[in-house]
């Protein structure tokens, strides 16, 4: 009886394990695991509704120098992340995806690296054959301070959708799947296209 009890009280904390936790419970799990996973919310944002276009600029793990204001007029896809981040590495593959099919249409893509040193990003885009720059952000933090409102600080990765004047359109917290972001993207080009 006492091991049926044990396995019992066992499988309850295991499944009390298995359930979603918001942000500050997997903060405070204290796991190790060296990430905060958003939960998978996509939230758009009508265009009278957004707030002043994104002011980011930095340097990228090639050492060149990006700066969003030089982008205005193009739908912008922003990633946060970075190369320990399981959910990153999961979801790369459909950002290279999404960045080859609409580089065409005038989408660009940036990632903003938030831990990684040169060498640590860049084995994550040859790994992952990433078409796009990341500005690396581990020292300074001024790209993600650049995004305040709009990401969490802990909550990586996040991807948002920035319209044609830079503003937040539409923000994934969370691994973001492939056809969520494209529909995402289409939506925004839609809107520029009736603009």
């Amino acid at each position: 009886m006492r091991r049926f009890l044990a396995l019992a009280a066992a499988a309850a904390l295991l499944l009390s394990g298995c359930t979603a936790g918001g942000l500050t419970d997997q903060a405070r799990a204290g796991d190790n695991k060296n990430y905060v996973s958003g939960d998978g919310t996509v939230t758009l944002v009508e265009s009278g509704d957004r707030d002043d276009p994104v002011d980011l600029s930095g340097t990228t793990a090639e050492g060149d120098e990006v700066d969003l204001a030089d982008w205005r007029g193009d739908v912008v896809v922003l990633n946060v992340w970075y190369a320990a981040c399981a959910p990153c590495r999961a979801e790369a593959p459909d950002l290279v995806a999404v960045a080859t099919d609409y580089e065409a249409d005038g989408v660009r893509f940036l990632g903003v690296n938030t831990r990684d040193d040169v060498a640590g990003a860049q084995a994550f885009q040859r790994t992952y054959d990433i078409p796009y720059p990341s500005v690396l952000d581990a020292s300074s933090g001024a790209a993600l301070l650049a995004l305040r409102g709009s990401v969490p600080p802990q909550a990586v990765p996040t991807t948002l959708v920035l319209d044609a004047e830079g503003r937040v359109a539409a923000r994934a917290l969370g691994r973001v799947e492939e056809s969520t972001l494209r529909g995402l993207v289409d939506d925004v080009l839609a809107e520029e296209a009736a603009a």
